[in-house]
């Protein structure tokens, strides 16, 4: 594993300066390009606990102020795309991986990662599950999309069978422009290269703005 060759700030500084850039007269600034209203909070995994504490708190904050935060639980949408398989499907897939582990434990877990990121990947996966929830609030609030942010959490839950740099390109114009923050565990490599969970390679192919 790398070094990231920026220091990470604290958690709580990274929050404060997100909540200045969401909390403008003007809209949120949390990108600098117009029609691409994401960003991402990068954080240690080892603070997540904290991170739900800063993140509940700003949340109620944003509330107070009339905005409307959508909190999306990714590990809730991945136990709901795995419920819906069916009852023996988690029994069948212990199954083999058991099997497969026995003579290789890189074959077993591979197995996982093709078995489960079938059922989240591309733009049909979890992506769209996120933006139905997004969208739906927004075609029912349509004059309500201004002072809406929509947080999406709990990404810990896909390692490692999910990149959320894909989650971000399928989410891409299927959002109704309501800014989303994607709450990132992992380390920060340069200007714009992130490390899923600090442990995969660090991945450059991130356009939002990083807060960290």
């Amino acid at each position: 594993m790398t070094l990231p060759l920026f220091g990470q700030s604290s958690l709580g500084e990274a929050i404060a300066a997100l909540r200045s850039d969401l909390i403008q007269p003007d809209g949120p600034r949390i990108s600098t390009m117009r029609n691409y209203r994401f960003a991402i909070l990068c954080y240690s995994p080892a603070e997540e606990f904290q991170l739900r504490g800063e993140i509940g708190r700003l949340g109620d904050e944003l509330r107070d102020n009339g905005w409307f935060v959508l909190s999306i639980n990714l590990q809730r949408l991945l136990l709901d795309r795995i419920r819906a398989q069916g009852d023996d499907f988690v029994e069948r897939v212990i199954k083999m991986e058991k099997a497969l582990r026995q003579n290789d434990p890189q074959r077993g877990l591979q197995f996982l990662k093709d078995r489960i990121g079938s059922l989240v990947e591309g733009p049909t996966g979890i992506a769209a599950d996120c933006s139905k929830i997004i969208c739906d609030f927004a075609d029912q609030q349509p004059d309500k999309v201004d002072r809406t942010l929509a947080l999406i959490g709990r990404a810990g839950a896909l390692y490692p069978y999910y990149r959320s740099s894909a989650l971000l390109k399928h989410l891409d114009g299927n959002t109704r422009q309501v800014p989303v923050v994607l709450l990132y565990p992992g380390e920060r490599h340069g200007q714009t290269g992130l490390s899923f969970m600090g442990i995969l390679n660090a991945d450059s192919d991130y356009r939002p703005r990083i807060y960290s």
